[in-house]
């Protein structure tokens, strides 16, 4: 299996797609102006105490408050409340950490109201993001991940992870770590690590030591509050470090910024893969060459067609996520009614599975699958699904089949999930229900164009529109295109864009940045 990913940086968003063997399993999308939360340390402040639920709510910038559960303090709770102390005493030198005290671990069984007092300021990390109508829930346990390793401070504990089975190698990272580790720091060893040397695990070390450094150097000199002391790496960067692994064939980016990111951090923690990491340069929007767009636009919605003309209904609501099984108009197998479900039961399962990594549903998800009366059979189908499951990086629990026939499966939620709307609003009436004769839409384009360069004085400029369009202004022995490069100037380019709706259409200029040409009411 090889895989590729593909980074499209727009002007206002920037989406990430992960193929394997050319098939879509992973897609995040995300507006530029939000930053990538999970992750993101904050000094803030206590907002309210919740003695009932044992918890509290901080304020760290969000439209709704953040949770912080009193189990979600950390054994290690009281060392940072002192050592925050000591940074914030003196705003020019800083106290060293490692000079800092560890203090007792902080009792299970204790109290948020003995703990925390309204109003006290607290280091605190992102562990999941806004999610419906709750906000961002919130730990004191700080974490920083890299490739190979995990920093923890005031942690002095050095794990391994435990799908690294040779006693041997466990027992050479531990040692190791040990050894290099600076004073009142933790490491979690994780899986990648294994084999590596002391030369690429001591460099990470090093670049998690100085992120810590640097938030708390931040501490120190800021007394805004809430206030970001450290930014997880980009959505790009951030992807790559978790899902990065020998089998990736090509990393394609559009953005030469994003591009250079990118590659510098291919550099860092695989230097012999470095040339996998190619800038796009093609006219054709990038998710249009690589097939990635017609692909969202039959992935998401709520029917999803898969082989043999049998198709999922996924469901989202606010407490879990339903999905029905359909058979649809499929030819019934002439092995019988059992063989013919069997069949679309297990094309269900490979589906699901992609549909469940692809839109990161997460939560409680229920699935109805065709009813099959051997056991033999309902075995099949959950030992393909827990196969099919292996993939996933999120943590899942899979139970077999009810007697209803439902199979229930738990999936780790760290993001909203990904539900993308593929109904097209029409671009004419917007919505209105009616649209002008679409005869006329290219004497409107023509329009458009003779704005943009006899008024606007844009010179130079590209035409997206559906590719049924772009055909249409093409054909011909003097096509309308050439026409309008004789009558406009040859600034004038026409590239077909499947992400567009039949009569829509978008401008940019030579630069790549969007032009605005959308009028509601259109004048003659």
């Amino acid at each position: 299996m090889t895989s590729e990913v593909v980074i499209d940086v727009q002007q206002k968003e920037i989406s990430i797609a992960l193929l394997e063997d050319k098939k879509l399993v992973e897609y995040q999308s995300e507006t530029r102006e939000v930053s990538f939360s999970v992750g993101n340390v904050y000094v803030a402040k206590v907002k309210k105490l919740m003695p009932g639920l044992n918890a509290c709510f901080v304020d760290v910038g969000f439209e709704r408050d953040a949770f912080l559960h009193y189990l979600d303090l950390g054994s290690q709770f009281d060392s940072y409340a002192k050592y925050l102390k000591q940074v914030q005493s003196d705003r020019k030198k800083l106290y060293p950490f490692a000079k800092a005290s560890r203090l007792p671990d902080l009792k299970k069984d204790g109290s948020v109201q003995t703990t925390l007092t309204s109003g006290q300021e607290v280091l605190v990390q992102i562990v999941k993001e806004p999610i419906s109508t709750k906000g961002p829930r919130l730990t004191c346990e700080l974490s920083f991940a890299g490739r190979y390793l995990i920093l923890i401070p005031f942690n002095d504990k050095v794990s391994v992870s435990s799908k690294i089975k040779s006693g041997e190698e466990r027992a050479r990272l531990k040692q190791l770590i040990h050894s290099i580790k600076p004073k009142n720091c933790g490491v979690i060893v994780r899986t990648v690590a294994e084999g590596k040397r002391v030369a690429e695990l001591d460099a990470e070390l090093k670049t998690l030591t100085k992120y810590w450094e640097e938030a708390i150097e931040k501490v120190q000199k800021s007394q805004k509050r809430p206030h970001l002391v450290f930014e997880e790496t980009s959505r790009a960067v951030a992807l790559l470090r978790d899902l990065f692994n020998p089998t990736y064939e090509n990393i394609y980016v559009n953005d030469e910024d994003v591009f250079k990111e990118v590659r510098h951090y291919v550099s860092m923690i695989a230097p012999d893969k470095v040339d996998i990491v190619k800038l796009y340069s093609g006219k054709v929007p990038i998710f249009d060459n690589f097939n990635i767009t017609k692909q969202i636009k039959s992935s998401f919605g709520k029917a999803v067609n898969y082989k043999h003309g049998a198709y999922l209904i996924i469901e989202h609501t606010e407490a879990l996520h339903v999905v029905d099984v359909n058979s649809g108009n499929r030819t019934r197998s002439e092995k019988g009614q059992e063989a013919n479900a069997l069949e679309v039961n297990l094309g269900a399962a490979d589906e699901l599975a992609r549909q469940l990594r692809l839109r990161d549903m997460g939560g409680i998800i229920v699935v109805d699958f065709i009813d099959m009366n051997l056991a033999e059979d309902r075995q099949m189908l959950y030992e393909r699904m827990c196969k099919n499951m292996q993939k996933d990086r999120a943590r899942h629990n899979i139970l077999p089949l009810s007697k209803f026939g439902l199979m229930q499966i738990t999936r780790q939620r760290v993001r909203p999930a990904m539900d993308l709307s593929v109904d097209e609003t029409c671009p004419t009436c917007f919505g209105k229900g009616k649209i002008k004769s679409s005869i006329l839409f290219t004497d409107q384009l023509e329009r458009k164009i003779d704005r943009l360069v006899n008024k606007i004085g844009v010179k130079k400029f590209y035409l997206h529109v559906h590719p049924y369009v772009a055909a249409y202004i093409n054909k011909g022995f003097v096509s309308l295109k050439r026409q309008w490069q004789l009558k406009y100037g040859f600034g004038l380019h026409i590239v077909p864009s499947q992400k567009l709706a039949f009569l829509q259409y978008e401008f940019y200029d030579a630069k790549k940045q969007f032009i605005d040409m959308k009028e509601e009411i259109e004048t003659k």
